[in-house]
Protein backbone atom coordinates (compact mmCIF):
# COMPACT_ATOMS: atom_id res chain seq x y z
CA UNK A 1 0.00 0.00 0.00
CA UNK A 2 1.46 3.47 -1.17
CA UNK A 3 1.18 6.71 0.95
CA UNK A 4 -0.14 9.74 -0.39
CA UNK A 5 1.50 12.79 0.23
CA UNK A 6 -0.50 16.20 0.54
CA UNK A 7 -0.03 18.41 -2.32
CA UNK A 8 1.05 21.18 0.16
CA UNK A 9 4.06 19.40 1.16
CA UNK A 10 4.89 17.87 -2.04
CA UNK A 11 5.24 21.70 -3.20
CA UNK A 12 7.76 22.01 -0.18
CA UNK A 13 9.67 19.44 -1.03
CA UNK A 14 9.84 20.47 -4.75
CA UNK A 15 11.16 23.68 -3.70
CA UNK A 16 14.66 22.14 -1.89
CA UNK A 17 15.07 19.98 -4.88
CA UNK A 18 17.95 21.84 -7.47
CA UNK A 19 17.50 21.32 -11.19
CA UNK A 20 20.20 18.48 -10.95
CA UNK A 21 18.10 16.48 -8.74
CA UNK A 22 19.71 17.13 -5.29
CA UNK A 23 18.66 18.81 -2.28
CA UNK A 24 19.71 22.51 -1.14
CA UNK A 25 21.55 21.14 1.76
CA UNK A 26 23.31 18.48 0.15
CA UNK A 27 24.72 20.81 -2.66
CA UNK A 28 27.29 22.63 -0.13
CA UNK A 29 29.80 19.96 1.97
CA UNK A 30 31.44 22.79 3.89
CA UNK A 31 33.29 25.69 3.65
CA UNK A 32 37.26 25.87 3.42
CA UNK A 33 39.55 27.19 6.02
CA UNK A 34 42.85 27.77 4.45
CA UNK A 35 45.02 31.14 4.28
CA UNK A 36 44.20 31.98 1.15
CA UNK A 37 40.46 31.49 1.48
CA UNK A 38 40.93 33.58 4.23
CA UNK A 39 42.33 36.02 2.51
CA UNK A 40 40.14 35.82 -0.39
CA UNK A 41 37.19 36.54 2.16
CA UNK A 42 38.69 40.10 3.17
CA UNK A 43 40.33 41.27 -0.40
CA UNK A 44 37.41 40.01 -2.78
CA UNK A 45 34.31 39.08 -0.74
CA UNK A 46 34.53 35.65 -2.00
CA UNK A 47 33.86 32.35 0.38
CA UNK A 48 35.29 29.10 -1.11
CA UNK A 49 32.99 25.92 -0.14
CA UNK A 50 33.48 22.08 -0.88
CA UNK A 51 30.50 21.38 -2.78
CA UNK A 52 28.98 18.10 -4.50
CA UNK A 53 30.70 17.32 -7.71
CA UNK A 54 27.28 16.73 -9.58
CA UNK A 55 26.19 20.46 -8.51
CA UNK A 56 25.96 22.55 -11.23
CA UNK A 57 26.66 26.52 -10.65
CA UNK A 58 23.53 27.31 -11.18
CA UNK A 59 22.47 24.98 -8.07
CA UNK A 60 25.38 26.06 -5.93
CA UNK A 61 24.08 29.78 -6.30
CA UNK A 62 20.66 28.81 -5.53
CA UNK A 63 21.82 26.80 -2.44
CA UNK A 64 23.96 29.49 -1.15
CA UNK A 65 21.43 32.37 -1.94
CA UNK A 66 18.71 30.09 0.08
CA UNK A 67 20.67 28.61 3.11
CA UNK A 68 22.51 31.85 3.98
CA UNK A 69 19.79 34.76 2.61
CA UNK A 70 23.18 36.81 0.32
CA UNK A 71 22.89 37.87 -3.10
CA UNK A 72 25.99 35.90 -5.01
CA UNK A 73 27.40 38.18 -7.74
CA UNK A 74 29.49 35.05 -9.56
CA UNK A 75 30.66 30.93 -9.37
CA UNK A 76 34.13 29.99 -10.11
CA UNK A 77 34.58 26.27 -9.73
CA UNK A 78 37.44 23.57 -10.33
CA UNK A 79 38.19 20.06 -9.27
CA UNK A 80 41.55 20.10 -6.92
CA UNK A 81 44.04 17.03 -6.68
CA UNK A 82 42.04 15.44 -3.85
CA UNK A 83 39.31 15.35 -6.69
CA UNK A 84 36.97 17.35 -4.79
CA UNK A 85 34.77 19.86 -6.87
CA UNK A 86 35.63 23.57 -5.01
CA UNK A 87 33.31 26.59 -5.59
CA UNK A 88 34.63 30.22 -4.80
CA UNK A 89 31.18 32.49 -4.65
CA UNK A 90 31.75 36.07 -5.23
CA UNK A 91 28.73 37.84 -3.08
CA UNK A 92 27.49 41.22 -3.90
CA UNK A 93 28.29 44.58 -2.42
CA UNK A 94 25.75 44.81 -0.24
CA UNK A 95 26.80 41.75 1.62
CA UNK A 96 30.14 41.30 3.18
CA UNK A 97 31.93 37.88 3.01
CA UNK A 98 33.20 38.67 6.29
CA UNK A 99 29.62 38.85 8.51
CA UNK A 100 28.98 35.26 6.75
CA UNK A 101 32.47 33.67 7.73
CA UNK A 102 31.80 34.78 11.04
CA UNK A 103 28.25 33.02 11.51
CA UNK A 104 29.89 29.72 9.39
CA UNK A 105 32.49 29.77 12.28
CA UNK A 106 35.51 30.87 9.70
CA UNK A 107 36.83 33.52 11.35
Amino acid sequence: MTKKIDNKKMEDIKKNILSSGIDYYDVIEYPVITEKSIDLISSQNRLTFVVNKSATKVDIKNAVEKMYNVKVVSISTLLDRRNRKKAFVTLSKENNAQDLANKLGIL
